[in-house]
Formats: structure tokens, C-alpha cells, sequence
């Protein structure tokens, strides 16, 4: 039915328990004191455990804590005699399922052990649960259908669960702290400290004092001693947002911290050992930084273990309406607002709309919107940004796309972009045009590099993942030939 560790150091208490319970049909491991024990519990699961009080090598409640390390949900029973009932008690405070008092009968025994082992069921379901609802929690933080929203919740759920350091791209406002947060709610230390800083907002020695901590006469100000970051989010989650701005000395510092888990506080000599899981993200391709000498090399290979890239919304435009669903529900909320619908005008102006700062500012203008809508049905008219369009209201991408298959200019050289755009008739639609110009560049990297994805990746200065993304956005194939599916 289940298995059982019985710990006693008296052998004929030991084989009369054992004996009870494998009656009752129990698988029993034996353990011959506290010692026994604990190897025991780090070699197998167990559903319950039966220890006495008091034994040569040690006490139970030493039991208690190991059966509690090596499982949170095992119930532990303790054996006690009349006069140790006050211990008893105090086992049950610390976390002890029930305890049989000497001497006792089998019947006792057997339903006694039978509610520990339901309790131990029970406690465990309960924990299942909870980690699947964290991790759908986690997961729906992400809104969208887009095929590269899919994609990135997916590997969210893979790379979740693991320790690796995952390095987050994206453009500013996609929501990497989000992807981040979802990170650390579907782990295992979800129930630890999730901790972020934005490492742009620090001056060097500020970052470093934060990140690390300083002791007392480190710096000017620096009036008592104080834990860094690393130290509050032990056991738990660390993100570095923008980390590409961090100083060389604060690099060579990380890189420390993630070759051997040791932090040393500013004016310190003594190192700390600190467990925290690492996410970092930037919107800056730090493959340049690295060739530009402003971001080490080591350490880049270190954050990019898993690399996460993060579509900007103009590249995922059918989750539009599903997010302003969200945005719109949210402010109804948090700024006491009768709930608020798009009409239909002002849905086409958003979603044509490029937004350079992404989802943020889609909330934003979601947001004002409902402030200053005078009716229930936000218009078109309270989207001004939204609604600015080219003077021909058409995707005439003729007139730009002569610039990119242009020769060099005058001496050989390539044109600026100064050149480029002087080439341009002053009325163009211009996202057409980008979008023939990435995917013209695309091809050209592709077919230079014999179809070989992750050199073009790294001659457009893009992740292996992210030319992926693009390959399929613009339907090309690998070898640099249109897609059957592209138009």
C-alpha cells in the first residue's frame, strides 16, 4: 500500500513495528537510529515515517527536520512514552503529524499510520496543484495567439523549471520584466524572492553597492552596512534589466558571481556564498557591444545560455485586440472607470499603427483614452497618435523599394543613410518599405552565406532564434528562396 521508514535503535521495537505494519500490507524500511535515517530518506521516497523520541545517535525531531528537508509533504509520526508527552507536543508544533504514546496496540499502529499516509496524499495533491496553477498563472501573464507568442510561452515552460540563466531580448516595452516574472513563477522558487533593478538607473559605484552590498566607510554616505541585491534574492530570482549599461567593473564582478556564487561587498574582503538564478535583458544587441570592447566577451556567453527573444507588437499585430480587452479591463479597475468598448474605426487605426514603444504604450493610450472618452464607446479621435497615416491612405510600397537594390553611390562606397532617404519621394508608406528592405537584406545575407542560418544571424547582428522569427514573418526559406506560402 505505501512505504514506510520506522526508525528505532531498540531492534525489537524495530521488528515489532515492522511486522504490524507490513501486516497492514505496508512496505517497511528499517533505520537503526538518526544517522540510518537520514541516509535512508536521501535514498528513497517514503509516504510516512515512524521514529521513536529519544535514541543513542540523536533525537527525532533531528528525524522530523530531515524528513522535512528531503520532502515538505511527508507526514512524520513520533513514538513517545507517558513521560515525554510535553516533548510530544512540541514535535507537533514544529510540524509532526500525530504521535503514539508506549505502550500502544497494532490496531492503534495501523490507523494511526493509515491517516499519516492519506495526509502525506493529500499534502502532495495540494502542492501539484498549487505548481500547476503558478504555472498557468505564470504562462497567461503572456497575452497573445501571435505564432511567436505561442512560441515564446513554450519556452518559457521549457526553460522555466531549470536553473539556466536566460538572457531576455527585446525592444523597449515588449514586456521583458514580464517574461522575466513568468520565468520565475513557473520554477521552483516561485515561493522565493523575485528582485529586479534596472541597472541604467545606477551610477557605477551606486550599481555595484546595490548589487552587491557595502559595508559600513565604503563610500561617502555609506553610514552602516547593508546586503546587496544578490544577498535578498537568495534562494529566489535576480533580474538585471538593461544590463548592457553596466560598467566593466560591475561585469567582471557578475561574472564572478556566476563562475563560483560568491558576492563580495564593496570594502569587504570576506565573500559571501549567495544561490540566486540569474535573468538579465536588454533591448541593446550586445553581440556589438562585444565587438565595440563595452561588453566582455565571457560574460555575454555566460547570460546568453538560453537566449529569449520578444516580437515588438508591430510584428505581432493580431494580438492587438486581445490586449486592449486586457488594457481596457484593467483600467475599468484601477481607475474607477465605467467599462469602456473600442469601436470599430478606432480598432483599424490601432492596428495599423507601428508603436514604437510597443505594449507599453499601447496600455498608455488605452488608458488616457478611457479617461478622456465622453461615452462608453472610445473613437478613433481618442487615438491621435494612432491615427496619423501617410498622405495616400495606401500601402504604396512602389516608390521605396528602387533604394535597396540601388548600386553604390559616386567613388564606389556604399550610400549613407542620409543618401537613402534623399532618394525617397518625400510621401512613401514607409513601414512597406522596411518591411521589403529587411526582408530584401534577409535574403541577400542568406543566399551570401550558402543558407547557413546562424552565420547570417550573426552578419545581421541578430540571435539564431530571432532570424528564425524573421524567416517565417517574411515566409522565406532557408536557402533564401520565397516561401511556397509568401505572397
Amino acid at each position: 500500500m505505501a512505504r514506510l521508514l520506522v526508525v528505532d535503535d531498540e531492534p525489537g521495537m524495530r521488528r515489532i513495528l515492522s511486522s504490524n505494519l507490513r501486516q497492514e500490507g505496508h512496505e517497511v524500511i528499517e533505520a537503526a537510529g538518526v544517522a540510518a535515517a537520514r541516509a535512508a530518506l536521501g535514498e528513497a521516497s517514503f509516504d510516512a515515517v515512524i521514529t521513536d523520541q529519544k535514541m543513542a545517535d540523536g533525537e527525532g525531531l533531528e528525524v522530523l527536520a530531515a524528513a522535512r528537508e528531503a520532502d515538505s509533504a511527508l507526514s512524520v509520526v513520533f513514538l513517545t512514552a507517558f513521560a515525554t508527552v510535553e516533548l510530544a507536543v512540541e514535535s507537533m508544533r514544529r510540524g509532526a503529524f500525530d504521535f503514539i504514546t508506549k505502550p500502544f496496540t497494532p490496531e492503534v499502529l495501523a490507523a494511526t499510520a493509515r491517516r499519516a499516509v492519506e495526509h502525506t496524499s493529500l499534502l502532495r495533491e495540494n502542492l501539484r496543484l498549487r505548481d500547476a496553477v503558478v504555472r498557468l498563472e505564470g504562462s497567461s501573464e503572456i497575452r497573445g495567439q501571435s505564432a511567436v507568442i505561442r512560441e515564446l510561452r513554450e519556452r518559457i515552460a521549457r526553460v522555466a523549471p531549470t536553473n539556466a540563466t536566460v538572457l531576455i531580448i527585446g525592444e523597449t516595452g515588449t514586456g521583458k520584466e514580464l517574461v522575466a516574472r513568468a520565468i520565475h513563477r513557473s520554477s521552483a522558487r516561485a515561493a522565493k524572492p523575485f528582485v529586479a533593478i534596472n541597472c541604467a538607473a545606477f551610477t557605477e559605484t551606486l550599481l555595484e553597492s546595490e548589487l552587491f552590498g557595502h559595508e559600513r566607510g565604503a563610500f561617502t554616505g555609506a553610514d552602516r552596512a547593508r546586503e546587496g541585491l544578490f544577498e535578498a534574492a537568495h534562494e529566489g530570482t535576480l533580474f538585471l534589466d538593461e544590463a548592457a549599461e553596466m560598467s566593466m567593473a560591475a561585469q567582471a564582478k557578475l561574472l564572478r558571481v556566476l563562475t563560483d556564487g560568491m558576492v563580495t561587498r564593496l570594502g569587504s574582503t570576506k565573500p559571501r556564498r549567495t544561490n540566486v538564478r540569474l535573468l538579465v535583458a536588454t533591448h541593446r544587441d550586445l553581440r556589438r557591444r562585444v565587438a565595440e570592447g563595452s561588453f566582455r566577451e565571457d560574460l555575454y556567453y555566460r547570460l546568453a545560455v538560453v537566449p529569449l527573444a520578444i516580437a515588438p507588437l508591430r510584428d505581432r499585430r493580431e494580438d492587438i485586440p486581445e490586449l486592449c480587452e486586457l488594457f481596457l479591463a484593467q483600467a475599468a479597475r484601477d481607475l474607477k472607470v465605467a467599462p469602456r468598448r473600442i469601436a470599430a474605426a478606432a480598432m483599424r487605426a490601432l492596428m495599423a499603427y507601428d508603436f514604437p514603444g510597443n505594449v507599453r504604450e499601447l496600455r498608455n493610450l488605452i488608458e488616457r483614452a478611457c479617461i478622456l472618452s465622453a461615452s462608453e464607446e472610445i473613437g478613433a479621435e481618442n487615438f491621435p497618435v494612432a491615427t496619423r497615416s501617410p498622405q495616400s491612405g495606401e500601402a504604396a510600397a512602389a516608390p521605396g523599394l528602387a533604394a535597396p537594390g540601388a548600386g553604390p553611390a559616386a567613388g564606389g562606397r556604399s550610400p549613407t543613410p542620409e543618401e537613402i532617404a534623399a532618394m525617397m519621394p518625400e510621401t512613401f508608406y514607409l513601414r512597406a518599405f522596411l518591411n521589403a528592405l529587411e526582408k530584401a537584406l534577409i535574403q541577400r545575407a542568406l543566399k551570401a552565406t550558402g543558407g547557413a542560418q546562424a552565420e547570417a544571424a550573426r552578419r545581421l547582428g541578430l540571435s539564431r532564434s530571432y532570424l528564425s522569427y524573421k524567416l517565417d514573418k517574411h515566409g522565406i526559406k532557408a536557402v533564401g528562396e520565397p516561401h511556397p506560402r509568401a505572397s
